[in-house]
């Protein structure tokens, strides 16, 4: 029986943008798309968002300085977030995508509360204000107060790995688990 030899500790190496991007496609983000109010309006998907306070209730996205959203963003008093469902990842890729009208169909929009744009069929939304941004290097965190929501009672999150979509598998029956 060959004895196995333990595996060697790989080095350390300096934290630079690309090694930390390497490192940060090992962590699933759910994939949510967030929008304004405006004309047109504007959305882009976010892999940053998360909660940061639940009293009083406070989420956060990031948002790149040079994104053609942010100026927008950066006046709105209002967003909203919506989660990705497993089967949406074309939703996600076009407000990924750059140079296109992301409401344009087959998107399925309507005008939500203070005119911010509400996607249809999304797992959950929230209706945040918007309490503070701060800019960080070549991004701006945005903090929002959630004012409403919404969410489904089906369905499981898309969630963005290793550079690409994927989900998770559904909950098992958990009927008749003691």
């Amino acid at each position: 029986m060959a004895l196995s030899t333990p595996a060697q500790p790989e080095l350390p190496v300096d934290a630079d943008s690309t090694s930390l991007r390497a490192i940060l496609r090992h962590q699933a983000s759910t994939v949510t798309v967030v929008t304004a109010p405006g004309t047109p309006p504007v959305g882009f998907t976010a892999t940053s968002f998360t909660s940061v306070s639940l009293e009083p209730p406070i989420v956060s996205f990031c948002l790149n300085l040079a994104s053609s959203s942010w100026p927008t963003v950066s006046r709105s008093r209002h967003v909203a977030v919506h989660l990705l469902a497993h089967g949406q990842r074309e939703l996600a890729r076009t407000f990924a995508t750059s140079g296109v009208d992301r409401f344009a169909g087959p998107t399925q929009w309507r005008p939500g509360p203070q005119g911010v744009p509400i996607l249809d069929g999304v797992l959950a939304w929230l209706l945040c204000r918007v309490v503070d941004r701060v800019t960080v290097g070549d991004h701006a965190i945005v903090l929002a107060e959630p004012e409403l929501l919404r969410h489904a009672d089906v369905g499981t999150p898309l969630l963005y790995h290793r550079g690409g979509y994927a989900g998770l598998d559904p909950p098992a029956d958990r009927a008749g688990v003691a």
